[in-house]
C-alpha cells in the first residue's frame, strides 16, 4: 500500500496509521522511510536518505521563500524506529487499531503520530523561512549512525538551523503540560577488579577481589556529586551491575566486576566523572580497570524564543500554563542541543515503550494545530 495521496498523507492520523503499520524496531530502515517521503513530497520537501551500518536517515527540506528577511530555518528532529512490542499485545503491535478513541500501535506515542502531526501541519501552515525534518532510525539503540550523522551532513551542506523542535512524547498528564528545554547528560562506567583465583581453603595463596570491589562501591555510593540547580535536579550515581560469574563455592574468583550509570545535570562533564570514579577505584584498587562509556552531556536551551512561541500555541490550544523541564532519559536532543536552540514538546508519554502503546485521537489532531502555529511564528519572527 502507498500513500502518495495528498489528502492522505495530510491527516495526520492516516499517515500515523500509515507509519505504524511498517514495522520498524531498531535500527530502522527501509519501507518506514518510504511512507514517510511519500507524505512529504508533494509537500515541496527535497529528500535525502541514506543508511549506515544498517541504519537509515532522511533529511527533507522545504524552502526558503524568496521574499526579503525570510532567513529562519525550523527544523522538525525524530524518529521512526520504535522499541521491540513484546509480548501480550491485545491486538497486532503492527496493524494499527482505534479502540475508545485511542490509537494502538508500537510508536504510537513514541513517536511517529508526532511525526505524523509535524508533516500535516506543515501542509497547513505557510512559513517564508527554511522548514526541515531530520529523522533518523537510530535513537531508540545506540545512536551511534543516527542523528550525529545527520549533524555531520547538514553541517557539511551548510544548511545548520536557527531553532529546532524535537517531537519526543513530553506531556504527562495532558497533552501541552510539559515541554523540555534541557535533559541531563549519561554516562556508564565499568569497574573491573583483578585478583588471583584460589581455594577458599588456601585464601593467603589468592587474592579475593572482591572485598575490594564492595569497598569502591561503597565509597562510590558515600559521594554527593550535587545538589541540583534552578533547571536540574541533583545528578546520582546508581549501581546497576555487580557479577563474578563464580558458579564454584569452594572458588576464590578471578576477578569481579561492576557497572554504575550516572544522570549528570549541567555542573559536570561526563569525561570528568569517569575521571573522579577512576581516581577512587585507583584509589582503594591500584590495578582496577575502570572503562566510562558518555552517551551524552547535560544541556540547557535557557528560556527564550522558541520555548516562549512553543508556549504561546500550546496556550492557545489547550489552556495550559506550560511547564519547562529537564527530567527524563536522554534523547537527541543532546546532539542537536550543540547546534541550536532546542526545544522537545510532543505527546503524553504514559503508554511509550509500554505494552498496548497507545495516543488519543483528539491529541494527535490537537498537536498538528500547535505544530502549525509554532510553524507560522518561526517564519514570520
Amino acid at each position: 500500500m502507498t500513500y502518495s495521496n495528498i489528502s492522505v498523507v495530510t491527516d495526520p492520523i492516516a499517515l500515523a496509521k500509515a507509519l505504524i503499520s511498517a514495522p520498524s524496531v531498531t535500527p530502522a530502515r527501509g519501507a518506514v522511510f518510504d511512507v514517510l517521503e511519500a507524505a512529504v513530497t508533494p509537500l515541496g520537501f527535497a529528500v535525502e536518505r541514506w543508511v549506515t551500518e544498517g541504519v537509515e536517515n532522511m533529511v527533507a527540506m522545504r524552502g526558503p521563500k524568496s521574499e526579503e528577511g525570510c532567513t529562519p530555518h525550523l527544523a522538525f528532529a525524530g524518529h521512526l524506529d520504535v522499541v521491540p512490542p513484546g509480548e501480550g499485545w491485545t491486538s497486532d503491535p503492527f496493524t494499527p487499531e482505534v479502540r475508545g478513541g485511542l490509537l494502538y500501535g508500537r510508536g504510537a506515542v513514541d513517536m511517529k503520530s508526532s511525526i505524523a502531526a509535524f508533516v500535516a501541519a506543515a501542509a497547513q501552515a505557510e512559513a517564508c523561512g527554511t522548514l526541515s525534518l531530520l529523522i533518523t532510525g537510530d535513537e531508540e539503540g545506540e545512536a551511534d549512525h543516527g542523528t550525529r550523522e545527520i549533524i555531520t551532513h547538514i553541517q557539511a551542506s551548510a544548511q545548520v538551523p536557527d531553532l529546532c523542535l524535537v517531537g519526543e512524547p513530553t506531556s504527562v498528564n495532558r497533552l501541552g503540560d510539559t515541554i523540555k528545554i534541557g535533559r541531563r547528560g549519561s554516562t556508564n562506567i565499568w569497574i573491573t577488579v583483578p585478583g588471583v583465583q584460589g581455594h577458599v581453603a588456601y585464601p593467603h595463596l589468592a587474592d579475593n577481589p572482591i572485598p575490594k570491589l564492595v569497598r569502591i562501591l561503597s565509597a562510590l555510593d558515600e559521594v554527593v556529586l550535587d545538589a541540583g540547580n534552578d533547571w536540574f535536579q541533583p545528578s546520582n550515581i546508581e549501581m546497576t551491575e555487580i557479577e563474578v560469574g563464580n558458579p564454584a563455592g569452594n572458588v576464590i574468583p578471578a576477578q569481579a566486576r561492576a557497572r554504575i550509570s550516572i544522570r549528570f545535570n549541567n555542573a559536570h562533564m561526563g569525561a570528568d566523572l569517569v575521571a573522579r570514579v577512576t581516581a577512587i577505584a585507583h584509589g582503594i584498587a591500584p590495578n582496577a580497570i575502570v572503562n566510562g562509556k558518555v552517551y551524552g552531556e547535560a544541556f540547557l536551551t535557557p528560556p527564550g524564543r522558541l520555548s516562549d512561541v512553543v508556549h504561546a500555541a500550546i496556550a492557545k490550544h489547550t489552556g495550559l500554563k506550560t511547564a519547562l523541564s529537564t527530567t527524563g532519559g536522554t534523547s537527541d536532543a543532546r546532539f542537536l542541543s550543540k547546534l541550536c536552540p532546542v526545544v522537545e514538546f510532543g505527546l503524553c508519554n504514559a503508554t511509550m515503550h509500554k505494552l498496548d502503546e497507545a495516543v488519543a485521537l483528539d491529541d494527535i489532531t490537537a498537536l498538528t494545530a500547535i505544530y502549525a502555529d509554532i510553524i507560522r511564528a518561526v517564519g514570520q519572527s
